[in-house]
């Protein structure tokens, strides 16, 4: 299929509600901890090398970067600052949990969040904790194993049985789970139509996480 987010490019970063685009459109966020890969998985899903910036020093991103997709109007890519392993001070801890709070809470172009997850470490807290943030809201989830190139595909496959047998039990359907790799580019064309879908753009289609 051809890639819809090809042409992405950078809008803008917010740091405070007032700076965020209109409320408007569609947009899908991704979270993740801080060297979980998110960078590069934004990189692999839009075939571009620099989009999202992939920094050997984890927590760089501070603030909500959106990324605009001509050539459709009002919808975005929204790269959610990375938690884990960021030093930020604890009133910035506190004033990025009470923003996006607010976020999930009253955007309503808010379509979908990923959750981009190493596949040699998923489901720790703070993984569990944004999957039930956006179930809570009413808005599907998708779990993106990362680093799949990492783990022989035997390995893969038993840490994404085992991951989907968790969510499913937590949150029923609401939450999907495939295995991805922007080095090898497993699993990019599954993810590309799984946001597509949230998203509107081209046909809708039955997607089913593998």
């Amino acid at each position: 299929m051809s890639n819809p987010f090809a042409r992405a490019n950078y809008l803008l970063a917010a740091h405070t509600p007032q700076q965020l685009p209109a409320d408007g459109g569609f947009e899908v966020a991704f979270a993740g901890r801080s060297n979980a890969g998110k960078s590069s998985a934004l990189n692999a899903l839009c075939q571009q090398n620099a989009l999202a910036r992939v920094s050997k020093t984890p927590g760089r991103t501070q603030q909500l970067v959106f990324f605009a997709l001509p050539p459709h109007e009002n919808r975005f890519l929204v790269d959610l600052p990375g938690y884990g392993y960021a030093k930020v001070p604890r009133d910035l801890q506190a004033h990025w949990q009470a923003f996006l709070a607010r976020y999930f809470r009253e955007r309503e172009a808010l379509k979908g969040l990923v959750v981009v997850m190493d596949i040699r470490h998923p489901l720790k807290d703070y993984d569990r904790q944004m999957i039930a943030f956006a179930v809570e809201h009413g808005m599907p989830a998708h779990a993106l194993l990362t680093k799949a190139d990492k783990l022989g595909r035997g390995a893969a496959g038993n840490t994404l049985q085992a991951v989907r047998k968790e969510l499913q039990a937590l949150h029923g359907d609401k939450v999907s789970v495939q295995v991805f790799s922007g080095e090898s580019k497993v699993g990019v064309d599954e993810a590309r139509s799984v946001i597509a879908n949230w998203m509107e753009m081209g046909p809708r289609t039955p997607v089913r996480a593998s």
